[in-house]
Formats: C-alpha cells, sequence, structure tokens
C-alpha cells in the first residue's frame, strides 16, 4: 500500500466533546444546527441551500465582523456516524480552494472530531494559515462543543422534586 505524505499541504484540527458520535454527527448534517456554530468567533453562518448527499451542495454566508465571505461545501463521501469528505469552495463556479474531510471517533463516552484540510499547493495552505485557519478551527469546534453540551443539558429531563407531606 503507498501512503502519500501531505504535511506541507495539510492543516488538521481536533477536539474531543463530551457527547455521544451519533449526536456530533447529526450536529454536521442538518443546516439549522451547523448555523448555530459553523464558523470561528465572531462570525454568524447563514445557510442559503444544503442537500447533504453525496453529490449534495452546502452554499451559505459566513457573516463576519467587518465582511461577509461567500462559501460552497460539495459532499464527496458521507460514512455516517464517522466520516463526511468534501470540496470546499467561495463563489459558485470558481474552483475548490481545498479538499476536507471529518472524522469522528469515539473516545471514552465522548467524541474527536478531526477537520483535515488538504490544499492543492503549499503556498495556498500557507495563504490560509496567514487568515488564521488553525485558531478559526479551533475555535469553529469550541463553538460545537457548546452547541453539543447546550443541546444534551436542554434535552435532560427536570428533576422532580417530590414535596411529601409532614409527619404526623
Amino acid at each position: 500500500m503507498t501512503t502519500v505524505d501531505h504535511s506541507d499541504r495539510m492543516i488538521q484540527v481536533d477536539r474531543l466533546i463530551a457527547a455521544p458520535r451519533d449526536l456530533v454527527f447529526k450536529m454536521l448534517t442538518e443546516a439549522r444546527h451547523l448555523d448555530q456554530w459553523w464558523g470561528p468567533d465572531g462570525f454568524i453562518t447563514e445557510t442559503h441551500e444544503m442537500d447533504f448527499s453525496v453529490g449534495g451542495l452546502w452554499r451559505y454566508t459566513m457573516h463576519g465582523p467587518e465582511k461577509d465571505w461567500p462559501n460552497w461545501i460539495r459532499y464527496t463521501e458521507i460514512s455516517p456516524p464517522e466520516r463526511i469528505a468534501y470540496d470546499h469552495g467561495a463563489e459558485i463556479g470558481e474552483p475548490a480552494w481545498f479538499e476536507g474531510s471529518i472524522t469522528l471517533k469515539t473516545e471514552g463516552t465522548g467524541t474527536r472530531i478531526t477537520i483535515t484540510l488538504v490544499f492543492p499547493t503549499p503556498e495556498a495552505k500557507e495563504g490560509s494559515l496567514k487568515y488564521g485557519a488553525v485558531d478559526g478551527g479551533k475555535q469553529t469546534l469550541a463553538r460545537l462543543d457548546a452547541y453539543v453540551t447546550s443541546s444534551l443539558q436542554s434535552a435532560k429531563p427536570a428533576s422532580s422534586s417530590r414535596i411529601m407531606p409532614p409527619a404526623g
């Protein structure tokens, strides 16, 4: 088997999230969830269309503090609940900036999520690093963690307190 080293063109970030893999995967599959956490701190994601299927398109805008950033993702592989691969670009009709993948692995009672970006050239990777791709990726995964944790908390039933009559 041949192994290709893409380290000169690759960025990778990961985080352990204290939630089951199926739940974390679900947060990657629906616009109503993605719009709540996708993107670095200070950004708001607005989905325009989403077809979560192989060959399907997710088109969205990331509204930043100083600029709006159009984005598209074309899904190339979906293997629930462990892997999503995609091409990622900006304006529709332009070539992809990079190939991405998201993997989810059960780790204890949580999920290790890893985002891997492979750029066409080392120079393209360096350009992305200058825009803060690593910090942005870490912030995005922290936002996912907070959103999943909040979802788990709101799904827990309220503890019932029974009032016992005084003995008498």
